[in-house]
């Protein structure tokens, strides 16, 4: 079962939506963060991220602003990290299919189609934060 993020209107339209992969992508992906980030000290810098279980629920448009914060520090900070070796199957077949490069930490996740995960997670916050509504874990 993959792990789907979005954000929807009053109406309950989509506004913006990430397929992040399967639950453990997003696992590991957190994982990875706290380790090259916080030191493995879980949600010392990335409490937002960090703190929320990957399972049905939300992210407020408050909680929405400080992920926001916490995805530019992942931003500046994954550059400075060698990449790693791919988590699932699906990821290794979009890097092949899309020629993607791995120059360093933050190349090695993307979403389902290949976008760069961070980005994405960041366009997702600003969509949230713009239309103040919150990101749903679906």
């Amino acid at each position: 079962m993959g792990l789907y993020l979005c954000v929807f209107d009053e109406a309950e339209s989509e506004l913006e939506g990430v397929e992040i992969g399967l639950y453990a992508d997003f696992n590991w992906f957190r994982f990875t963060l706290s380790a090259a980030i916080e030191g493995d000290r879980v949600g010392s810098k990335l409490p937002t991220l960090m703190g929320h279980s990957d399972c049905d629920g939300i992210w407020s448009v408050e909680e929405c602003r400080a992920l926001d914060d916490e995805l530019a520090l992942v931003e500046q900070e994954l550059v400075n990290f060698e990449p790693v070796a791919l988590n699932s199957p699906w990821q290794a077949q979009v890097a092949k299919k899309l020629y993607l490069e791995f120059t360093s930490l933050s190349d090695c996740f993307f979403d389902v189609d290949g976008e760069p995960l961070i980005g994405r997670l960041r366009k997702l916050c600003r969509v949230a934060i713009d239309n103040a509504r919150p990101i749903e874990f679906q």
